[in-house]
């Protein structure tokens, strides 16, 4: 392995994704190289926050909603195949059990409505963790391509990003940490800068202060990613100076 290569193993070194005899060749080389020291220990904290920021937790009081709303949900009796009619009296009394039975129908209602919620809840909860656990396994993937670059830098407000990208996976990926909540509902935007044009590459998930997220479009022929704080919903150009324009 030359010397070079070596220098292009700092992403998969970080991850573990080298095999035996290649990682103890890599770790002699960090013996004398400050530099990939360096970059490997900043790749391998970022990857520690990336696989913080995909944790879900499940909403407070999921559970206790789900358990206690179960036992109140029952099924009706079968149906006889001759109902016998009732007649309704008029009388206070004789009301006091359809009344009753009209109360327990409705709490019935009720409980059914708040398990059917707390099962969509419970649904849309797994499938944000089923794309999160996916958005993260694209990312590690980008990370360890042989020819990932990474660029990090602080953005204007606070926090920092970094910017990886592949130009023979055609992939770019925006990791953040620390990124403060903007006012007036406004979201983090992120741009392709190419030729001095700035093109839509996506939102940062509005809520998160750290997390990762892959670009839409690859880098080919972009010099550079920037992050602009646009309207909520984004913008078709940057509205405001950029916080921050990481070279890729």
């Amino acid at each position: 392995m030359s010397t070079i290569d070596l220098h292009t193993l700092t992403g998969a070194y970080a991850l573990g994704a080298l095999s035996e005899q290649e990682s103890a060749e890599f770790t002699r080389h960090l013996a004398h190289c400050q530099a990939c020291t360096q970059e490997v220990r900043e790749l391998q904290e970022t990857a520690a926050r990336l696989a913080l920021a995909v944790a879900e937790v499940p909403p407070a009081g999921l559970r206790t909603r789900v358990m206690a709303a179960l036992p109140e949900v029952r099924q009706l009796p079968p149906r006889g195949r001759h109902a016998s009619v009732v007649p309704m009296r008029r009388g206070p009394r004789h009301r006091l059990p359809y009344l009753a039975a009209a109360a327990c129908l409705v709490v019935a209602a009720i409980a059914g409505g708040l398990a059917v919620k707390a099962r969509n809840d419970a649904d849309q909860q797994r499938d944000r963790s089923v794309r999160a656990e996916q958005q993260a396994a694209a990312v590690s993937a980008l990370m360890a391509a042989p020819d990932a670059t990474f660029h990090t830098t602080a953005l204007k407000g606070g926090g920092s990003g970094t910017v990886v990208a592949s130009r023979q996976r055609g992939q770019t990926a925006f990791l953040y940490h620390g990124l403060p909540a903007l006012s007036g509902r406004r979201v983090y935007e992120l741009w392709y800068s190419r030729n001095g044009t700035m093109e839509p590459a996506g939102l940062v998930e509005t809520g998160r202060s750290s997390g990762a997220m892959l670009l839409t479009g690859g880098p080919r022929g972009a010099d550079g990613v920037g992050v602009t704080a646009e309207p909520a919903g984004g913008s078709s150009r940057p509205t405001t100076a950029p916080l921050a324009v990481l070279r890729i």
